[in-house]
């Protein structure tokens, strides 16, 4: 007893001081000096957190489902404990639907978007494979920096902003430059286009050539057919039309693709995408080997958006982003507002791109819109700053209660600047 009053009598003094821990008696090692605390910033984050509510109706994140809220605040769960390898066999089998695959190669990846992306072309590219990159926009154009980072040959195709790459036009590329790598962007979000995949899959099989397509702002929102479009790669995002929070993104390889990773003649060059070591953790390989610390809660959040994709179900889901596109487009043509995408069937439906009118102030429509109705529309973006405004239609905020909200600001920016 003695002997430990003597232990922690020190420690009781130096709480009891005035100035702080003395630093002889805490320092962690015996060559380190503790000094006194710089409190100069300490309350910056406390209390408790305020978050305002915002309409999220740009170009995403858009607004979740409570349920989807709800299940991050459920307990936490150890990444290899048997009850979270089974949601982690869930997620899978929810990704294989809104998919359409019947391969056993889908994850979710740990990141955003870009993660997905990288993942993408981190493990199909080797240095010097060319890689044919159809740039409609902003996410074709940076697939492009990726591509070179990781010393692809990068043929890159362009298209004016609001059009999409015709089968013809890809056919050439492909004929010509028999690239391992196809990369198509099927809804661009800073342009509004969404790109045909008809028939090339079987066009990418007759030139040895891998399709990798980029889902992010259209999975869930449009049909998408892996197997039946012979699709290789296609990487997607959660804060969508899946409505799920930001930071997991939805993968998903064929067996071709996976073909052509084990046929590397080196690794990838990112260990913590390396689809090798990330599958062996998701069970892709017949067991489960650590990689890295899952997120846990956003996985249970993801969880529930893909439940709730398959409650609704797929063609319901479609055909409820198809009809609020509508719904947006009557109104907005009313006012004698444009799309910016001139072709009907060039027009994507979860990401609308609307011409700014001469002489209208777009920046104070959206600035009207958010101080008014804490409602989120968005400007252009790349190819588009300045021109276009973008609204959003994505999974739970694709409903007519927003869509109508929309008009009304839209509506009442306008007449704010004499222009209805």
């Amino acid at each position: 007893m003695k002997q430990a009053q003597k232990l922690v009598a020190p420690v009781l003094e130096a709480f009891a001081s005035k100035r702080g821990f003395a630093s002889q008696r805490f320092a962690a090692r015996a060559s380190e000096e503790v000094v006194a605390v710089d409190n100069a910033a300490r309350k910056g984050c406390d209390g408790v957190m305020e978050v305002p509510s915002r309409l999220l109706m740009g170009p995403g994140p858009a607004n979740a489902y409570p349920r989807i809220l709800t299940a991050q605040a459920l307990p936490l769960l150890g990444h290899m404990h048997p009850p979270f390898l089974k949601i982690m066999d869930e997620l899978s089998e929810g990704l294989r639907y809104t998919f359409q695959t019947k391969s056993k190669y889908t994850l979710m990846v740990s990141g955003t978007g870009h993660a997905g992306m990288e993942a993408a072309i981190a493990n199909l590219v080797e240095p010097g494979d060319k890689v044919v990159v159809g740039n409609a926009g902003i996410w074709g154009e940076r697939v492009g920096i990726l591509s070179r980072r990781y010393n692809a040959d990068v043929i890159e195709l362009k298209t004016p902003a609001g059009t999409t790459f015709s089968y013809e036009a890809l056919k050439a590329a492909l004929t010509q430059h028999k690239p391992k790598v196809l990369f198509l962007c099927q809804g661009e979000s800073s342009t509004g286009t969404h790109q045909s995949l008809a028939g090339l899959g079987e066009l990418c099989r007759q030139t040895g050539t891998l399709l990798l397509v980029d889902t992010v702002c259209s999975l869930g929102g449009v049909p998408l057919f892996a197997d039946q479009w012979g699709v290789d790669c296609i990487y997607s995002g959660s804060q969508k039309c899946l409505s799920g929070p930001p930071g997991a993104a939805p993968f998903f390889m064929s067996e071709r693709a996976m073909e052509a990773l084990q046929r590397r003649k080196s690794p990838p060059a990112t260990y913590n995408l390396d689809m090798n070591l990330i599958g062996d953790y998701w069970g892709w390989f017949g067991k489960r080997s650590y990689h890295h610390t899952g997120p846990v809660s956003t996985f249970y959040a993801m969880r529930e958006a893909l439940a709730i994709v398959s409650e609704e179900g797929l063609e319901s889901l479609w055909k409820r982003h198809q009809e609020m596109h509508h719904r947006l487009w009557d109104g907005l043509r009313s006012m004698g507002l444009k799309p910016f995408v001139e072709k009907d069937e060039d027009r994507l439906i979860t990401v609308n791109t609307i011409k700014v009118p001469d002489g209208v102030d777009w920046a104070a429509v959206v600035k009207h819109a958010m101080d008014t109705y804490s409602l989120e529309i968005a400007g252009g973006l790349g190819p588009t700053a300045g021109k276009v405004w973008r609204v959003g239609i994505m999974g739970f905020n694709a409903k007519p209660q927003n869509v109508d909200l929309v008009l009304h600001a839209f509506r009442d920016g306008l007449k704010r600047q004499g222009k209805l």
